[in-house]
């Protein structure tokens, strides 16, 4: 039976906000089958626990919003209420965490929303934002503090906040009653690095962190008893001989934990890195071309056999089997929409 992909894209460049795509699970080939723009600039999509409902970004500026879709028609995501202002701007990503949507605005200054949701999943007011301080070297994109991601932790207890502007990774509390968001721990990467996003180890004991302002990731230690992270190593995500800027953007892992894979925004690649048995090492083994212009994101499908990747300025999701032995990804398919920016598996 077909399955449901969930597609994100940029309004205001031509993108049709919300498309529901189905699933061919044979092939893992995509085909359309209808758009809403309901909501501005659905830029980044997540899932419920039970998946039930579908949570988008709204990102614009100076306020951007949160969204829910019920997914009682997998087909067709319906709007569950109006979309929900949350208090900061140009928000760029959000997670569920201890029955709260969080979302990470990166208008300047950075911060961290949290939302109630009620029992059908649906959203509710802001409880609480935490907005960052601090800035960094790069004075056109570390003017001040602008948060990139929020995501639990492989333990539920606590929220991971990445902020591009400060060179930094928050490890954060909430308080489920308040809805207050406290931060335990921050943690300082090189100066100038421009952290985006994280991913953790499915063993839950390593972090590892994709810097869009120079093209490493950060292999962390994570204690989660704690909530610390340590960094390791850095492991550069383009080959020696690679010129012209890039941005990083999306890194994904196996579920097995032996590969990870890094979307290159500029290079046009997807790098192609190997894990060892702790988590600890990470080596990059090849890139190969993405099959399009700015691969702003990448995703999994849950079988982890295939990659999907979502190809913002030419327009496009394209796809790729996967070889389980050397983690090398070859295309298979595409599917042309415009101006794409997150891909989700219903």
């Amino acid at each position: 039976m077909a399955g449901h992909v969930y597609i994100g894209s940029f309004t205001s460049a031509g993108g049709r906000g919300l498309t529901t795509a189905a699933l061919d699970p044979d092939t893992g080939a995509l085909s359309a089958l209808g758009h809403t723009a309901a909501v501005p600039n659905p830029s980044f999509l997540a899932l419920s626990a039970d998946r039930r409902v579908l949570y988008a970004v709204s990102e614009t500026e100076p306020e951007g919003a949160a969204a829910a879709f019920s997914l009682a028609d997998p087909a067709a995501p319906a709007l569950l209420g109006a979309p929900v202002p949350v208090r900061g701007g140009a928000p760029t990503h959000l997670a569920v965490h201890q029955g709260h949507l969080l979302t990470a605005n990166y208008a300047a200054p950075g911060s961290v929303s949290v939302l109630a949701l009620d029992g059908d999943g649906g959203l509710g007011a802001v409880r609480s934002v935490l907005e960052h301080e601090g800035d960094g070297p790069d004075r056109e994109r570390q003017e001040g503090p602008h948060a990139h991601a929020v995501l639990p932790d492989p333990s539920g207890r606590w929220a991971v906040s990445v902020d591009l502007g400060t060179d930094s990774v928050r490890v954060c509390e909430l308080d489920a009653a308040s809805g207050e968001l406290e931060i335990e721990r921050e943690l300082g990467l090189r100066s100038g690095i421009g952290p985006r996003h994280l991913t953790f180890h499915p063993g839950g004991a390593h972090a590892y962190v994709m810097n869009e302002l120079d093209s490493v990731v950060t292999v962390c230690r994570f204690d989660a008893q704690k909530g610390s992270l340590r960094p390791l190593a850095e492991v550069r995500v383009l080959p020696p001989d690679a010129d012209g800027e890039n941005y990083p953007s999306e890194l994904v892992i196996s579920p097995d934990g032996r590969f990870a894979w890094a979307a290159n925004r500029g290079h046009n690649s997807i790098a192609v890195l190997g894990l060892d048995r702790s988590g600890e090492r990470l080596e990059l083994l090849e890139t190969v071309p993405c099959g399009g212009d700015w691969p702003r994101h990448l995703t999994l499908d849950p079988t982890g056999a295939r990659l999907y990747a979502a190809n913002e300025r030419s327009g496009d999701v394209t796809w790729f089997d996967v070889d389980p032995g050397t983690g090398i990804p070859k295309q298979t398919g595409a599917l042309a929409l415009p101006a794409v920016s997150c891909v989700v598996f219903g």
